[in-house]
């Protein structure tokens, strides 16, 4: 006996096998996220590099941050500043970097602000998400609409133009730095120019800090 097979049922046949796998390149973003957690675990000393007048309290301070807490969905990196206001034992460790990856396949940039009794601050949780793809080294993140409305809510006009950008070089990259940057212009809209920018060297580790206030 001969079975013929017709085209139609070869054609159902093929539209019913499972798609191939496809490997897709790594982006930018992906890169990007690859060369903060080659840090995990590690904390880095570093200083103020921009000169505003309103940072004068911070010039020459000693600063750690620590890459203390990774996963392919959440990194999260506290920012330790010595004698810079509220302080326990000369230390302030109120504020925490928290990266994350957005609903939309961008990142995500929130700043949690806690007191010494791990209390949240009034403002906290204020940031913005990626509007461009930018590159393995460099993400900046435009405030976004929650934070706008915690800044007008709080009298804190001036800040709902703020675009805070943050920068990594992998582990093992001769003269790697980590940045971190705070900056509002006054062609964006802002009253007057605004810019803050503290950079790590992370060529050599130091000492894990203590957990940030309210997280241990």
């Amino acid at each position: 006996m001969i079975f013929r097979i017709t085209l139609p049922f070869l054609a159902l046949a093929a539209c019913s096998a499972p798609a191939p796998e496809i490997d897709l390149p790594p982006t930018a973003q992906d890169k990007f996220w690859q060369a903060l957690s080659s840090h995990c675990g590690k904390a880095f000393a570093g200083q103020l590099v921009s000169d505003d007048a309103a940072d004068t309290d911070m010039q020459g301070a000693a600063m750690v941050m620590h890459v203390r807490e990774c996963s392919d969905e959440r990194i999260a990196i506290p920012f330790h500043i010595e004698g810079v206001g509220e302080v326990v034992d000369g230390w302030n460790r109120s504020r925490t970097w928290v990266l994350t990856r957005n609903d939309a396949g961008g990142l995500r940039l929130k700043h949690d602000h806690r007191h010494a009794d791990g209390k949240s601050d009034t403002v906290t949780m204020y940031g913005g998400d990626t509007a461009e793809s930018g590159t393995a080294k460099t993400q900046s993140f435009p405030v976004d609409a929650e934070s706008i409305a915690m800044f007008e809510t709080e009298g804190l006009d001036a800040s709902v133009t703020n675009v805070w950008t943050v920068a990594v070089d992998p582990a093992g990259t001769e003269g790697a730095t980590f940045a971190y940057q705070l900056q509002r212009t006054i062609a964006g809209g802002a009253p007057e120019e605004r810019f803050f920018r503290v950079e790590f060297d992370l060529t050599q580790a130091a000492d894990a800090p203590p957990a940030p206030w309210g997280h241990d």
